[in-house]
């Protein structure tokens, strides 16, 4: 396959240098390399600089990916924009969809039956919009798109919370929603605040058991899951010289358990590499023509706190293997320290499975590594004491692995392996070993851990960790087992201790490309139709929402205060309800199913102020919608944290709620609330949290809305009390017009109309 949109990344080359010179005298002192790709991506140059955390800045990226789970509702809001072809290089990713269960052959025989509808409408849509097309089994949207599309200095959004990955090969990916993707596609700017800094200091070289899996799960453990919110993490230091393209990969796309908004490596021989191995020695010829502007200049690296907003030291020649959970990424424990975790905590000792891949852990390196474990426990003669899975990340990778030889060993110490795609590590996962509710433990080399993630059961304690660590835990069938020290014994008695493995970076024969897995776009779509069956369970298309009324917003009812951690798994699960990812009115009967009631502890109870009775959420949402009745929900710290899905914001919108009230939010949550036209509102003290109660009437005053300006939210308590709460938020004057439209498509498809 020819290197794709070649000229392209030509076009963004050739323009560098002299965007660069115009940020060095805007800016008068040397750039990060964040920066750097920033101010080369900015809409039109600035005319003064851009203050991190503050000022809000457009920016024209060079491309947009979409796994079909997300673009589904992002190509039906794009094509009730009108827009005839899409502005930007985007491609589709059939990776979600695909339900793990018998292994790779039926799983993919099966999920081509149950979505047939969905894979025409998404391949309609991008034959039809100028939309490459990746087919279910081509691989997982982050893999497919390093093997295809990153490339060093780009700037690319992804409809999806992880697509940081492509910081592996140098690109700032930033994850978004649905209706920011339509912008770009559009041909519009895309706004983001500008980010602030945070720089990683990577020192030695990693070896022995550690891997590049294990800086990301130190790092998340110092950050905690909300620490890199409206940051882009740098990292630098010769440390990263000595980490594969593909492991740079990892840590990047694991950034987004942080909260981080992109992390990026700067350019080395390790990507020209990389670049080479997958085809495209075209690129790496242009990147190394630009190369000085493709890392950050050399005063930073030597005087890192003058340029960052917070430095991090790493030292990977000191790094331990670290096992993250359960049930948050950043719950970090060093493997010296972990057998001890597990036994104070109680946790269940017996592994149950133990799973290797997903968009985190799925290239050439990380299987070639496990390859050499599986190579020992063979010639001992020992087979996994847990159920061991693989997910390769694309059918290249696939293909390869097969062809040297990988997945023979694998299998011979009994592993079974998926179809290329997300599968268990978003809940595609059909589990036959225990039952829900069952205490057990498994541990993974995915990104995420939250309760239920993967199994759906809550009682499934999830670990992460490398892949490495993952397979040598398979072996023991336990978690308090320290490979470094401890011996497996086998079943004449005699003891074996694991040495740390080994892996090549890349294939020696190269990589067997995948000649089926793509659909190129028509040349002329105007022909091709795009038919949406009205009775469809799976497919809806969209009705604008309305405009905001003043009056609507008083005397709203509270639906639900939610306690602790609010994910979007929360707010909008996955797993089963991933068949509805297209049809709005049936993926909001899971409008926060998931999330704990502060005032009851319970899920998926809200008190229902109109019949005085608890009910399901959704339900009590819809009897509010149906009344005229609007409501708001209230959150603690970080809530939407996780995955970029926009149905989160679009659910709550759809169902008639008009605001939501919290103590922070994590970054992507926030947009999309604003792209759809719901209030995200934050406590100016924190502890405002506790005056709001279940039988509360809230109003908030929008004649104060206004940029940089609070707005006072009033609490009619049921005993006749009234209470006034200051709220702050972060929309500007754009953002705000979005509101006034009803959301920002409405805004959108006024200009696709020809109004301004």
């Amino acid at each position: 396959m020819t290197t794709m949109n070649l000229e392209m990344i030509e076009r963004a080359y050739a323009e560098v240098p002299q965007r660069l010179a115009g940020a060095r005298a805007l800016l008068r002192r040397p750039l990060t390399y964040a920066e750097k790709v920033l101010y080369a991506h900015a809409w039109a140059p600035p005319s003064t600089p851009c203050q991190r955390g503050v000022d809000y800045v457009d920016f024209r990226p060079d491309r947009v990916a979409m796994q079909d789970a997300t673009a589904q509702m992002a190509l039906l809001q794009f094509i009730s924009a009108g827009i005839p072809r899409v502005a930007a290089p985007t491609t589709v990713h059939c990776d979600h969809l695909i339900q793990a269960e018998h292994g790779a052959a039926r799983d993919l025989l099966a999920a081509a039956d149950a979505n047939r509808e969905v894979y025409e409408f998404l391949a309609s849509v991008s034959r039809k919009y100028g939309i490459g097309f990746w087919k279910p089994g081509a691989g997982i949207i982050h893999q497919v798109v390093l093997e295809n599309y990153a490339f060093p200095g780009g700037m690319m959004i992804g409809t999806d919370s992880h697509t940081p990955n492509a910081g592996g090969l140098g690109m700032l990916a930033i994850g978004v929603g649905g209706a920011d993707a339509v912008d770009v596609m559009s041909g519009l700017p895309w706004e983001l605040k500008f980010p602030t800094l945070i720089g990683v200091r990577l020192t030695g070289a990693l070896s022995g058991w550690t891997s590049p899996k294990d800086v990301i799960l130190a790092l998340a453990g110092i950050l905690t899951v909300k620490g890199g919110t409206g940051a882009i993490v740098e990292y630098f230091g010769d440390g990263c010289r000595s980490i594969s393209a593909t492991g740079k990969g990892t840590i990047c796309n694991m950034g987004a358990e942080i909260g981080a908004t992109a992390s990026v490596f700067p350019y080395d021989a390790k990507m020209q590499a990389y670049l080479k191995a997958t085809g495209r020695a075209d690129v790496a010829a242009l990147a190394d023509a630009v190369a000085e502007h493709l890392r950050a200049d050399p005063e930073v690296e030597a005087e890192a706190e003058r340029f960052f907003d917070k430095v991090i030291h790493i030292d990977l020649s000191s790094l331990e293997p670290h096992i993250n959970g359960p049930f948050s990424p950043d719950r970090a424990h060093p493997l010296s320290k972990f057998a001890q975790a597990v036994r104070q905590n109680g946790w269940p000792d017996e592994l149950r499975a133990a799973l290797i891949g997903s968009c985190t852990n799925s290239s050439y390196e990380d299987i070639d590594r496990v390859a050499a474990l599986a190579r020992q426990a063979k010639a001992a003669g020992l087979k996994t004491r847990a159920q061991l899975i693989i997910t390769p990340g694309s059918e290249q990778v696939r293909a390869t692995i097969e062809r040297d030889g990988q997945l023979a060993l694998l299998r011979e110490i009994g592993a079974s392996v998926l179809a290329n795609a997300c599968g268990p590590c978003i809940g595609q996962w059909t589990r036959h070993d225990v039952q829900k509710g069952e205490a057990n433990s498994i541990v993974t080399s995915f990104n995420r851990n939250f309760s239920g993630r993967n199994d759906g059961n809550p009682n499934t304690h999830a670990f992460v960790a490398s892949p490495e660590t993952v397979a040598a835990l398979a072996l023991a069938g336990r978690l308090t087992f320290d490979f470094r020290r401890d011996t497996l014994r086998l079943e004449d008695g005699r003891q074996v201790r694991l040495e740390p493995p080994s892996g090549e970076e890349l294939p020696e024969k190269g990589f067997l490309p995948d000649p089926e897995g793509f659909a190129p776009p028509a040349e002329d779509g105007a022909e091709v139709k795009i038919v949406v069956d009205p009775k469809s369970e799976r497919l809806q298309l969209l009705a604008p929402f309305a405009p905001p009324r003043a009056e609507e917003f008083a005397d709203l009812a509270v639906l639900l205060k939610a306690k602790g951690k609010c994910t979007t798994d929360h707010i909008s699960m996955a797993g089963p309800w991933l068949r509805y990812r297209g049809h709005l009115d049936n993926i909001s009967n899971n409008l926060l199913i998931g999330a704990t009631n502060a005032f009851t502890s319970a899920t998926n109870k809200a008190k229902n102020q109109l019949a005085g009775a608890y009910d399901e959420v959704p339900r009590v949402a819809r009897a509010y919608k149906a009344a005229n009745l609007g409501w708001v929900v209230i959150g603690d710290e970080n809530y939407g944290e996780g995955s970029s899905r926009e149905h989160a914001a679009m659910e709550p919108r759809y169902l008639g709620g008009k605001a939501i009230i919290v103590k922070s939010f994590a970054r992507i949550h926030e947009a999309n609330l604003k792209k759809q036209g719901l209030l995200p509102l934050t406590f100016a003290e924190p502890a405002d949290y506790e005056k709001v109660r279940e039988d509360d009437r809230v109003s908030l005053n929008l004649a104060e809305l206004a940029p940089g300006a609070p707005l006072t939210m009033t609490l009619k308590h049921k005993d006749g009390a009234v209470e006034r709460v200051r709220l702050n938020h972060t929309l500007n004057a754009q953002q705000i017009d979005w509101f006034r439209a009803g959301s920002a498509l409405n805004a959108v498809r006024g200009k696709s109309a020809g109004g301004e």
